[in-house]
């Protein structure tokens, strides 16, 4: 790459940040998809010094993309810049709270992730302590330890009596989820089919880290219960082993939040179990 044009965006990125200038977010959006990655950095700071300025809906779209940028500054730069939108910056979390964990970051960058996700979160509070809020079954008008309360556990408005009921539907779910888990793998995880045995076992043998079946996401505004998902290389896996048209509407739905969010999903079924093991390593390896 001429390296006068790289120097050339990197002032321009510099200058359109210290503008004020609202109109200046177009070119630097632009820029952040400059192949330098000395100039992406720069425009995702950039777009961080005009906070409270733009449209912040536009711009953290903008920035979420480069949390995933193959350059660790980059990915720093971009933190940061998320953390100046506050409240806005809510739908970045998700990818936040995995660079904050990864151990393939790093450290610098696991803690600038915690950074930023205390400033929005922090953000998002003060903004629901002067929101008014209604539960999402009955509709009555919520306190305030009674929305923080639900969204804490649920991710969902309830007043006290609902997040009872809620509770218990929720208990019920999770201890039928538990009792379907009869099949044990080499590794001494319960799971819930042969094909998710197969994924284990092939996962262990290849020494891959995996959680399995653990709510431990949101995607727009659902509780994502992942079957696998491998924290080193930020990659969900989906086994689909059912055939009914519930299950298929679920799985539709699921897929699409998977893409909507920008995740790396690996796709399996009951027909790839004669060489699931050889498909799971060859869809990896291309999204290494």
């Amino acid at each position: 790459m001429d390296r006068n044009l790289e120097k050339q965006h990197r002032e321009r990125a510099v200058e359109l940040g210290r503008s004020g200038d609202p109109s200046a977010l177009p070119e630097l959006i632009t820029l952040t998809q400059f192949p330098a990655a000395s100039v992406r950095k720069l425009a995702a700071s950039a777009i961080g010094k005009l906070a409270e300025l733009v449209d912040a809906e536009q711009a953290v779209s903008a920035l979420i993309p480069l949390l995933r940028d193959p350059f660790p500054q980059v990915r720093q730069y971009t933190a940061k810049a998320l953390g100046a939108y506050g409240a806005s910056a809510q739908p970045a979390l998700s990818d936040l709270r995995d660079m904050a964990i990864s151990p393939v970051e790093p450290q610098y960058n696991n803690n600038c992730a915690k950074r930023t996700i205390e400033l929005i979160e922090e953000a998002r509070r003060i903004l629901e302590s002067l929101a008014v809020h209604c539960c999402q079954r009955c509709g009555v008008k919520l306190a305030h330890d009674e929305f923080v309360q639900s969204q804490k556990a649920f991710q969902r408005p309830f007043c006290n009596y609902c997040f009872d009921e809620v509770f218990l539907e929720r208990r019920n779910f999770e201890t039928k989820v538990e009792l379907q888990k009869n099949i044990r793998a080499k590794d001494g995880t319960w799971v819930q089919s042969q094909g998710e045995r197969l994924i284990c076992e092939a996962l262990d043998a290849e020494g891959i880290r995996y959680r399995y079946d653990e709510r431990f996401r949101i995607l727009d505004g659902y509780a994502i219960r992942p079957d696998f998902y491998l924290p080193e290389f930020d990659v969900y896996i989906e086994y689909w082993g059912m055939d009914t048209t519930d299950y298929k509407i679920g799985m539709l739905k699921k897929q699409q939040l998977y893409q909507q969010q920008g995740k790396r999903l690996i796709s399996l079924c009951p027909a790839d179990k004669p060489h699931i093991k050889q498909m799971l390593l060859d869809k990896l390896q291309k999204l290494k």
